[in-house]
């Protein structure tokens, strides 16, 4: 049994909770609190935790035997004590500041013993030990995945296509002893991608010393998250794959918009993919006073928090939607001065389709810190922009098209082994084309642009495209405007003669 068969097996488990009257919606996040459990259980008794994370009276083994009234009964209890740290009468049950974030308001909705009965028998059917070591941790993941591939909320709103993810980890390439941040971290995506990197280069941490480990386990990561749900699927998805983190988990619940952000240490590497939109007010409201341009666009103030909180030398890549690209004004000012203040090395131009809102066009930003020859240069760093077009005359992805690794593998190949993008780079990759390898240039997917081309004849937009895309209308080609006004009058004129036949063939006079 492969992860694929579990991870369909769990989401099948979501007619038990349908039948309950449990919302679509609230799929993942019941089945996860059950799951959890089960998974803790899993690891513990396979060696992989020191010692079991969960307090006695609050394990699987104290739910899996029972039935019936009890069993509902003592597992609402279990929840209780798990999130509150307290049994029914006050009583300490337990104070680790992880679980009691795990577990922060949990309660379940179940309300037929029998179904959660069926869950957990369920459960103890499917055969665990045909997972590797990181098998449950990324069986979680794939449930995660699976829920925002089904859904039209929920999961979907902040997951990233994993094999966007992973691409972009190889090739910012992280290192052990670097601080990885995410402002903006989801289910912890790209903080887990950055661990599993690292744990294939050193045998998982094996090869380093124990505090370099310690370091990896407790210290190399942190994430933010607005959406407590949202924070609870991340903190397990980290534990379950032996990131501990601080006091607060690996992911602490905050506003990076607000004093949160504002207090975060500088990075070594920022990987991200903040959320799209703009800012209504109200708790996701921007309410940092240390950024340089004011603005109410989130990913215009994100960018500004990502590249002011960068170490010198330190790294980045980001998902950020067109209008970052194009945007006037403000926009303008937060471009300018990211190329100012950061090496902005490359642009990936991504396809549509591959995340969950239709028709969103995003691009990944690849920049380092300072400049090539100064970290601490904070005037002139950018001197040129190679750019990927992934976009142009690319299938429509989709469920029946999907997103994937064979897609990025070509950009990879050309964005090269250096981690700042300073890798020998030339114009000539003529990937994706009906023409193949070709000797026009202006069929190339990899440009390059200089820093003066982007201020003197885009006026600082990133917005650059150069391959025509085969669906497009040439504005050369559609004839001048008196001819597609004749053409225009005379299909008008041949719609007016077939509605006066109609009207006649119906016996009623025609008036003019």
């Amino acid at each position: 049994m492969n992860n694929n068969d579990i991870v369909q097996k769990l989401w099948n488990l979501c007619d038990v909770l349908r039948d309950d009257g449990i919302n679509y919606s609230d799929y993942v996040t019941e089945l996860v609190l059950l799951l959890f459990l089960k998974m803790v259980h899993e690891k513990t008794e396979a060696g992989l935790f020191n010692k079991h994370p969960l307090p006695e009276g609050c394990r699987w083994s104290d739910i899996e035997k029972k039935s019936g009234l009890n069993l509902l009964d003592d597992y609402k209890q279990i929840l209780y004590k798990l999130s509150t740290g307290k049994d029914a009468e006050g009583n300490p049950v337990h104070n680790d500041k992880l679980i009691l974030a795990i577990y922060s308001d949990a309660q379940t909705r179940l309300r037929e013993p029998r179904h959660l009965e069926q869950l957990i028998k369920s459960l103890d059917k499917i055969d665990w030990f045909s997972l590797d070591k990181d098998g449950l941790g990324d069986l979680y993941e794939g449930l995660l995945e699976k829920n925002a591939n089904e859904t039209k909320s929920g999961a979907g709103q902040y997951f990233t296509p994993r094999a966007l993810i992973d691409s972009m980890v190889r090739c910012i390439k992280p290192t052990p002893g670097e601080v990885i941040q995410d402002p903006a971290a989801g289910t912890a995506g790209f903080l887990i991608a950055a661990d599993r990197h690292m744990k294939g280069l050193t045998d998982s941490y094996i090869d380093l010393e124990t505090k370099k480990a310690v370091f990896q386990k407790n210290k190399a990561f942190i994430g933010v998250e607005l959406v407590p749900s949202t924070r609870r699927l991340a903190l397990m998805n980290c534990l379950l794959h032996g990131m501990e983190g601080d006091d607060e988990g690996v992911v602490h619940l905050g506003n990076s918009l607000g004093q949160v952000g504002a207090s975060l240490p500088e990075a070594d590497i920022i990987l991200a993919n903040p959320p799209f939109g703009t800012s209504k007010g109200g708790d996701a409201s921007i309410t940092r006073d240390d950024l340089t341009f004011p603005t109410s666009n989130k990913q215009l103030a994100f960018l500004q928090h990502i590249y002011r909180n960068l170490k010198p030398g330190g790294r980045a890549a980001v998902v950020l939607p067109d209008n970052v690209l194009f945007e006037t004004g403000v926009g303008k000012d937060v471009r300018s001065d990211l190329m100012a203040k950061c090496n902005l090395h490359t642009i990936l131009r991504l396809p549509t389709g591959i995340f969950y809102a239709a028709g969103v066009k995003t691009n990944v930003l690849f920049f380092t810190k300072g400049s090539v020859k100064d970290k601490l240069q904070e005037e002139n760093c950018t001197e040129n922009t190679w750019i990927y077009d992934l976009r142009s005359n690319m299938p429509s992805f989709g469920k029946r098209t999907p997103f994937g690794q064979s897609h990025l593998k070509p950009f990879e190949l050309v964005y090269g082994d250096d981690a700042h993008g300073q890798s020998p780079r030339q114009v000539g990759e003529w990937s994706f084309t009906e023409e193949g390898k070709v000797k026009d240039e202006t069929f190339s997917r990899w440009q390059c642009f200089s820093r003066d081309f982007i201020r003197d004849s885009k006026d600082d937009s990133l917005d650059i495209s150069w391959i025509k895309d085969k669906n497009s209308i040439d504005a050369a080609d559609l004839g001048t405007p008196e001819e597609l006004a004749g053409e225009a009058l005379t299909e008008l004129k041949g719609a007016i003669g077939d509605l006066e036949q109609l009207l006649a063939s119906l016996g009623l006079e025609v008036k003019v």
